[in-house]
């Protein structure tokens, strides 16, 4: 125990020397501020990359995938809401942002060694770019999908009967992701042969209809019905 005592008389007279109270409280504050600087900046940095212009800031997206992007309702649509680059494909929360900033970091590589500088070479590598972000949403559940698009506010009455019929029994139960479904939304698609689009009907929901309609279809359909049992 004569340890601790040496050990806590030395801490007394550090912090109750005027020179070693000043230096410490000098050390503390330095440090806090400094840490406030290099989080301030780190966040920056992390936010300049973070925006559309960054990611178009190459010659290999802008050329490429930023042009087809412009040509979806993705881009342009009669809401006024438009989806940019990070959005599809940078996670919201820090921490996820954080680790897709981290995979992605390799991409350099790409732009250092020219991988895809040209367009036949981005035709050539492009099934490949688009199964590793496949199976990266399939991996976090379209997690960057989702933050936009709600499954719990999902309007199913508002939908087509196809579309809510497969997500009533696919999406919101979890057997299906986004993903799976709605590949080629925001970029032309590459070379599909042999490839699962995703898109197709379901073979037990092939010549069925969705349960669930609102009275306006009901009345539509029997007024379609009348119509043509009249004629």
């Amino acid at each position: 125990m004569e340890w601790i005592r040496k050990v806590v008389l030395w801490a007394w007279r550090v912090v109750s020397t005027p020179a070693g109270t000043l230096s410490l409280g000098f050390l503390t504050l330095g440090g806090f501020v400094g840490g406030v600087m290099f989080w301030g900046a780190f966040n920056t940095a992390l936010e300049l990359t973070n925006t559309e212009a960054f990611c178009t800031s190459c010659h290999e997206m802008r050329d490429n995938v930023y042009q087809e992007l412009t040509r979806t309702i993705h881009f342009s649509n009669r809401s006024g809401v438009r989806a940019t680059c990070p959005d599809c494909h940078v996670p919201h929360r820090w921490t996820d942002k954080i680790a897709r900033k981290m995979q992605a970091s390799k991409e350099v590589w790409g732009k250092i060694f020219g991988t895809i500088n040209t367009r036949p070479k981005f035709l050539e590598h492009r099934l490949e770019l688009a199964q590793h972000e496949w199976a990266r949403l399939k991996a976090n559940d379209s997690l960057e999908c989702r933050n936009c698009h709600s499954s719990v506010a999902m309007d199913l009455q508002r939908q087509t009967e196809r579309a809510a019929a497969i997500h009533t029994r696919y999406l919101l139960p979890g057997r299906a992701t986004c993903i799976d479904c709605h590949k080629g939304i925001a970029h032309e698609l590459p070379n599909m042969e042999g490839i699962d689009p995703g898109w197709k009907v379901p073979r037990e929901l092939e010549g069925e209809t969705a349960t669930s309609s609102t009275p306006i279809d009901e009345l539509r359909r029997a007024m379609k019905e009348l119509h043509a049992s009249a004629f």
